[in-house]
């Protein structure tokens, strides 16, 4: 056996164990890492702030703190008011809920024929097997659902404690990083944050506008119909359905749904109608195109980044997918050599006719022999 062999194996066995070693902890501490990104580009969307009140004089932390205290105050006056509302209804919704049943039953019995009463429905109900399976799981999920309240607490108070840090030692953090790196390489750095800082930034303004354009859509449909908590119901809406990823579409709709039907059932409907057709205007028409300004990048692009950053990380990669994207293309666009397009008709989309196309003109005229010329008539001799 040659000298090198048993220690090749020994080395191989050590990286393989390494690896498997590597691979354990990182799908052990995947949930700390999504948090931590979470952090760093909430930390970069409150830079700019940040930055304008330090430049001011005030010491760097205590506007860090200022800033997360206005978003902690206008997030907890904005869930109270609307918790308050919402308790308010679900209370007349229970004691309206016979008049609600008595007129669903009226108008089933008039459109199909039938002679339905409450009293049959409210034993069918509480006499049904789905019901009792329903208490059951419910009874038995109380524990589960405390435990994920829990975990989510503690998953925003990471968040934030790290948001907070990013934000307050962003110097001191880039010094840092720039410290193991020689100077081009710091200039390069430095550059990379700046881009990054502009396209949080500019993607935190789009979300915010097209959540003013949602809630004011929403607001106006909702006064239409005469439902009650317009306003509020179309800041809930608007707010939802873009700082929510995947899942934000249908909780902002469930709760203008669910006021609606207070009123009367056939305004739920036209609510959820109106939800989907707007959700819909919204991903392919007014979504592309306000990304696409404010972060600089196609609408195809920022379409399809949403969809890789969701089959990546879910939820927190289709809210970062957008700022992630924009940040690597604009940074590798310092980097990659640009030519002068030249004066072709077809780089602006017109047709050129084949017979105009340079390329088939020396075609034409290198693989088609010349035709013969014709002779001269040569005059008859005279006669002598």
């Amino acid at each position: 056996m040659p000298r090198w062999l048993p220690r090749a194996m020994v080395l191989a066995l050590a990286l393989v164990a390494l690896f498997q070693l590597g691979s354990w902890a990182f799908h052990q501490l995947i949930g700390l890492l999504v948090n931590i990104l979470i952090a760093f580009f909430l930390a970069l969307a409150i830079e700019p702030a940040v930055s304008r009140m330090a430049a001011r004089g005030m010491r760097r932390g205590l506007a860090t703190f200022l800033v997360f205290l206005g978003l902690a105050v206008v997030t907890a006056g904005f869930f109270t008011l609307l918790g308050s509302m919402l308790a308010g209804q679900i209370i007349t919704m229970i004691e309206g809920f016979p008049e609600y049943l008595d007129s669903v039953i009226n108008w089933i019995n008039q459109t199909f024929r039938l002679e339905l009463r409450r009293v049959d429905v409210q034993e069918g109900l509480l006499h049904s097997d789905w019901l009792r399976k329903y208490a059951q799981n419910s009874a038995a999920g109380v524990l589960d659902v405390s435990a994920q309240v829990l975990g989510g607490l503690f998953q925003i108070l990471t968040v934030g404690l790290f948001s907070f840090y990013f934000a307050a030692d962003g110097p001191r953090l880039r010094r840092a990083l720039c410290s193991v790196l020689p100077p081009a390489r710091q200039a390069e750095v430095l550059r990379a944050w700046e881009i990054a800082v502009d396209k949080t930034g500019g993607y935190i303004y789009s979300r915010g506008l097209m959540a003013l354009i949602s809630g004011v859509a929403h607001y106006i449909l909702l006064q239409a119909l005469g439902v009650p908590y317009a306003p509020v119901l179309g800041v809930w809406v608007g707010l939802v359905s873009q700082f929510i990823p995947t899942i934000g579409t249908y909780l902002a709709g469930a709760l203008p749904m669910l006021i609606a039907f207070t009123v009367a059932p056939w305004y739920a409907v036209w609510v959820l109608i109106f939800v989907v057709v707007y959700q819909q205007f919204e991903n392919y028409m007014l979504q592309p195109k306000l990304t696409s300004k404010t972060v600089d990048i196609h609408p195809a692009v920022a379409f399809g980044s949403v969809i890789v950053g969701t089959a990546l990380l879910g939820a927190v990669g289709a809210l970062i997918a957008i700022p992630a994207v924009a940040t690597l293309q604009a940074f590798l666009g310092a980097y990659v050599k640009r030519y002068a397009v030249t004066d072709d008709p077809r780089v602006h989309g017109h047709r050129v006719r084949r017979q105009d196309r340079p390329d088939t003109f020396v075609r034409l005229r290198l693989g088609r022999p010349r035709a013969a010329e014709p002779k001269p008539e040569t005059a008859p001799e005279e006669s002598a």
